[in-house]
């Protein structure tokens, strides 16, 4: 197992390595200069525009609905365990460049959703399919179906074997665990070494048998849960970090401090500066995609099926998902892990040290809030076991949403390469299931590493298409806004 870990973070080392970071921020760049800053001069109409009234285009899912389908797969253990993940190994400047890649990931989030309704594909029956595969094959025409089947390809090995199932299952089975047996007493089966208990066990079991039950009814059903689902957990975790961040407001900017310093290298000496810096991007940007997907390709799935019949309009929608998520969700988490590492003593994060070992992943995130719980209601047991719970809860609802999300994603991908065909999507409905079923039983590091790296295999393929079709994205958006230039006109201007 640990030959097998050292080559995945070998494999890690080298897809994350410099040359993609730069594509994906550049790609940032280049749509938010094509697109004249969308992100920035559009947020607030976006905003809008999630409440407003569906349109009567074609597709399968309302607009708002295709949102909360990809917020379903973006808003998940990357929002607790991935930040943690991403401050425990690259320090708190890795929010910063989470940050950083989220403003910019907001222009290719809108860029890509916008070319996957553009180039999508209804049929008769009004199925629609449409996404990254589509809009190179037909966007970049036909001599670069190679790209586009190399995308679906990956797509589907992400959900199967990274983001979709194994992460989601790891960090709900590990939490459930933190609150029923820390101390890992009883214990159930043992592989590889590893003792597992009955909680993850059964934990396991009911996540695996509710996700069936959701996935086996297809992306109606998904769309119906997501849509219940992620309004409610988005606003509960957002009260609560609302709460905690207010309860803390004198330490707010010495918390941005500690996280701009860094950053930089700031914290480290001499020329440990450059090399802490690029850790510290390099797990802050990953992290980032692997938490609002910009760049991936996935979100533009589900944008796809939006009936809607303007492109731009859907793209407005679609990127206020990365807001949603990084700038909101995933902010509420690292600032809190930055807080209640402040004032320790002595190096920052001091207190996240338990018996020699960093805390990280999901054990850092709810030690960080038990401080901050503890710092204003005082040290118990009883307070200790309900922000586990808390954060129990958050995390399950987080990650069973994702994997739903992420089996539509997969599913659409295995519908591209099969021409549809509805007996090999049942068959990997069945697969997909197996995996989550198995995900428990992994180690998480291995689990992580897994998801880096198809993630990154993902958004090789579209990044290509974004770069070589940001004239159509641009010409598109402004011809838009010049006949919708506010959102409450209904007929275009001539």
């Amino acid at each position: 197992m640990e030959l097998f870990e050292a080559i995945l973070d070998k494999i890690d080392g080298i897809v994350w390595g410099p040359i993609l970071i730069i594509l994906i921020l550049g790609t940032g760049v280049v749509l938010t200069v094509r697109t004249k800053g969308v992100q920035f001069k559009k947020l607030a109409r976006a905003l809008k525009s999630i409440v407003q009234k569906p349109s009567d285009g074609a597709g399968e899912v309302s607009s708002f609905g295709a949102l909360c389908t990809a917020l379903s797969a973006t808003i998940g253990t990357g929002n607790i365990v991935g930040v943690a993940t991403a401050i425990s190994t690259g320090g708190p400047g890795a929010l910063f460049w989470m940050w950083l890649a989220a403003l910019l990931g907001m222009a290719t989030k809108y860029a890509e959703c916008m070319l996957a309704v553009n180039y999508r594909e209804v049929d008769a029956n009004g199925h629609v399919l449409g996404g990254p595969f589509y809009t190179i094959e037909k966007g970049m025409g036909k001599k670069w179906k190679w790209l586009a089947i190399l995308f679906a390809v990956f797509t589907m090995l992400a959900g199967l074997l990274g983001i979709g199932t194994m992460t989601q299952i790891n960090g709900i089975t590990n939490a459930v665990k933190g609150v029923f047996d820390p101390e890992n007493a009883h214990v159930a089966i043992t592989i590889g070494g590893n003792a597992i208990s009955w909680s993850v066990v059964v934990a396991g079991l009911i996540v695996t048998v509710c996700a069936a039950l959701v996935i086996i009814g297809g992306i109606k059903r998904i769309s119906k849960v997501a849509s219940f689902v992620v309004p409610f957990m988005a606003a509960l975790y957002l009260l609560i970090g609302v709460f905690i961040l207010l309860s803390n407001l004198s330490h707010i900017t010495e918390a941005f401090e500690i996280i701009f310093r860094s950053a930089f290298g700031a914290r480290a000496m001499g020329g440990g500066a450059l090399g802490a810096m690029i850790v510290a991007m390099q797990k802050g940007v990953a992290r980032g995609i692997f938490s609002n997907e910009a760049g991936l390709g996935s979100a533009p799935i589900a944008a796809s099926a939006a009936k809607v019949e303007e492109p731009v309009a859907q793209g407005l929608v679609s990127m206020t998902g990365t807001f949603i998520d990084t700038i909101i969700i995933c902010t509420i988490t690292g600032l809190s892990i930055v807080i209640a590492g402040i004032g320790s003593g002595g190096e920052w994060g001091a207190n996240f040290v338990v018996a020699g070992e960093k805390l990280s992943g999901g054990d850092l995130s709810t030690a960080a809030f038990v401080t901050l719980f503890s710092q204003l209601f005082g040290n118990s047991v009883g307070l200790e076991m309900f922000v586990r719970v808390l954060v129990m809860i958050c995390l399950a609802f987080f990650a069973f949403t994702t994997i739903l999300g992420w089996d539509y994603y997969a599913e659409r991908s295995i519908e591209y390469l099969a021409s549809g065909r509805k007996d090999v999507v049942m068959a990997y409905r069945i697969l997909y299931i197996v995996a989550v079923f198995i995900g428990p039983y992994m180690t998480l590091s291995a689990v992580w590493t897994i998801a880096d790296i198809t993630n990154a295999l993902m958004a090789l393929p579209n990044i290509v298409s974004l770069l070589v079709l940001s004239g159509v994205v641009a010409k598109m958006t402004d011809d838009y806004f010049k006949r919708y230039p506010k959102l409450d006109i209904i007929e275009p201007v001539e």
